[in-house]
């Protein structure tokens, strides 16, 4: 049986066997270029009994592009930042690409994971999270690899954003509970929140402000010292510790929103009875009986395709102009603000 010198099995050595030029196990094997299924048949056989697999990222090298798409990622307990990579891992694969991951925990490690992107040669680089270095971003265009963020927005140009409708979906929780009485509306989140965070957050005061002049000036605006599940349950104590009183909140996201109703359990107070609440992401917690929480519906896969025709689209014309994408969203309604037609 031909064999490599070093006893790797190359293309040469199934070209050998199959007795065809190594280009035509090369066109055959990467599915880049016509062969006939003669020739076909030989080849697949070969590389079958000689155990043979494509060296995707070599190939990439020797064109300057891989099959790699890099995605960058933080905070993966969060449910909807899974649910997100789930999708966008899906939609890679469909592509015929692979997904390099890398989860990140600062600024430092955002620019040591695109650096390493760009040695992989990567066919493109996705951030869900953090704002990468505009030098370090003229470096993947450079090396003609587009880059994409995801619920972010930067004046960074030749990079493009898919964002969920943060504007919408605002608007639709602030008409949610203006339509159900609500008369002293509150807004959670924590002081260091996400782009999109900060954004529903503008969205909503200003929607409450354009549709409801006086309840807006009732708007009490309530601050978890962390994000997350705990974050939500503490600012619940805080908020009745302080004998303050709201009767509809909108939360910028449903850990948050999960965490807020279990610490007003705890305070003798529940929704919708005593308040209402509204989240943001839809994530498979809020769905639980223990909470059904009403909420704002991300569309992960929608966001997620939407990325990868981003890539695709600047990957054959670098030139375009900026690009923001935005994915719409819908308002879900369950026991925490129920439907007014029941």
């Amino acid at each position: 049986m031909p064999k490599s010198k070093q006893g790797t099995v190359t293309a040469q050595d199934v070209a050998d066997l199959a007795g065809v030029s190594r280009a035509a196990v090369s066109r055959t094997l990467t599915n880049n270029g016509s062969v006939s299924p003669d020739t076909r048949a030989k080849v697949e056989k070969a590389a079958k009994q000689l155990g043979y697999q494509v060296n995707f990222l070599a190939q990439g090298l020797n064109r300057k592009r891989s099959l790699l798409i890099g995605v960058v990622v933080a905070r993966l307990s969060d449910p909807f930042r899974s649910r997100l990579l789930e999708s966008l891992i899906n939609e890679i694969q469909a592509k015929g690409y692979q997904a390099l991951v890398t989860e990140v925990g600062s600024a430092q490690e955002l620019e040591a994971t695109i650096r390493r992107f760009t040695q992989f040669r990567v066919s493109g680089v996705i951030v869900t999270s953090g704002q990468p270095p505009t030098e370090l971003i003229k470096e993947c265009i450079q090396f003609n690899i587009p880059v994409v963020g995801i619920n972010r927005y930067s004046e960074i140009p030749s990079v493009d954003f898919v964002c969920s409708d943060n504007v919408a979906g605002a608007e639709l929780a602030a008409q949610q509970l203006i339509d159900s009485g609500c008369q002293r509306p509150g807004w959670l989140n924590f002081p260091n929140s996400t782009w999109g965070g900060v954004n529903r957050g503008e969205a909503f005061f200003e929607s409450l402000q354009g549709r409801a002049p006086e309840l807006f000036k009732s708007l009490l605006p309530i601050w978890a010292k962390s994000d997350g599940y705990e974050g939500g349950r503490l600012a619940a104590h805080e908020l009745c510790q302080s004998q303050q009183v709201v009767d509809g909140v909108f939360c910028a996201n449903d850990l948050l929103a999960c965490g807020f109703l279990d610490g007003m359990r705890e305070q003798g107070l529940d929704a919708p009875k005593d308040f209402q609440l509204i989240g943001f992401d839809d994530v498979p917690q809020a769905a639980q009986y223990s909470y059904r929480l009403s909420t704002i519906r991300q569309d992960a896969v929608a966001v997620a395709r939407r990325a990868l025709w981003c890539l695709a689209s600047r990957g054959n014309n670098a030139e375009l102009a900026q690009r923001m994408e935005i994915v719409p969203v819908s308002l879900v309604l369950r026991h925490t603000s129920p439907s007014l037609n029941l």
